[in-house]
């Protein structure tokens, strides 16, 4: 069983449309002392790579239309933020005060769309959208990452998410480029000899936690990490595999 290595890439300043990314993170990996190697994975937040891409919206700027006043006046919200929300979904699953859970036009359910206030920009009218394509961000970082070491790597693009009948938040998987998302147990034996017959682990899920608990939530300034021994083979992966089928979906 390999061991798991999560390192902190300190020093990465406050990440601004236009800056390059891959560049920040590089240096934040040779601050480290870090040699990229085969089998590592890079897992970065989702608002420096929304940040850097231009995800940034002036509520000011933003005219609500009927629908948007409607369900604002339900979940007691400003009906600007109502209007991105419905922009970035693909359909409001739950509307009650203080609460709007969709599904956001990515496939996965989340509150208010992943939009966000909190480390942003410091003006309570600018909020932050996620990642236009979250795979295609990961990809175009990986790639990168890739031509400047050498290395095959994986990248994970995290965020905060809620989870159904659980408190708290906890990091996800919303961008996934080299590693697999999803991986299949089915066919191992367990430690008594049973064939697994259902077992799938969220892979992607589980290192977007892991970095998650290194990076904070709050004042920490950590939005990228390094994880090495990471225990399943690379692969091209992606969100989709992490989508459960509305068929099985069992919360709506």
């Amino acid at each position: 069983m390999k061991s798991l290595t999560l390192t902190p890439l300190l020093g990465i300043p406050f990440v601004r449309q236009g800056d390059d990314l891959a560049a920040i993170i590089l240096r934040g990996i040779s601050r480290a002392r870090i040699t990229l190697a085969d089998g590592d994975v890079i897992v970065v937040a989702q608002k420096v790579v929304s940040r850097a891409e231009g995800r940034l919206v002036d509520l000011r700027t933003i005219t609500p239309s009927a629908e948007a006043e409607t369900l604002a006046a339900k979940v007691e919200k400003d009906p600007r933020l109502v209007e991105l929300i419905l922009r970035e979904s693909n359909a409001v699953l739950r509307a009650v005060p203080g609460v709007l859970i969709v599904e956001h036009k990515r496939g996965f359910v989340c509150a208010n769309a992943g939009i966000d206030h909190s480390n942003v920009c410091g003006d309570d009218e600018c909020v932050l959208l996620l990642p236009e394509d979250p795979d295609g961000s990961a990809a175009a970082l990986r790639r990168r990452l890739e031509e400047a070491s050498g290395a095959r790597l994986g990248v994970v693009i995290n965020d905060s998410h809620g989870r159904a009948w659980r408190l708290g938040t906890m990091g996800v998987a919303i961008g996934i480029s080299g590693l697999p998302a999803l991986v299949d147990l089915r066919g191992r034996r367990d430690l008594l000899g049973r064939e697994l017959m259902a077992t799938w682990v969220g892979a992607a899920d589980e290192v977007a936690a892991a970095a998650s608990l290194v990076m904070g939530q709050a004042a920490e300034g950590i939005p990228a990490v390094h994880v090495r021994g990471f225990p399943y083979p690379l692969r091209e992966g992606s969100l989709q595999e992490l989508i459960r089928p509305r068929d099985k979906d069992l919360f709506r």
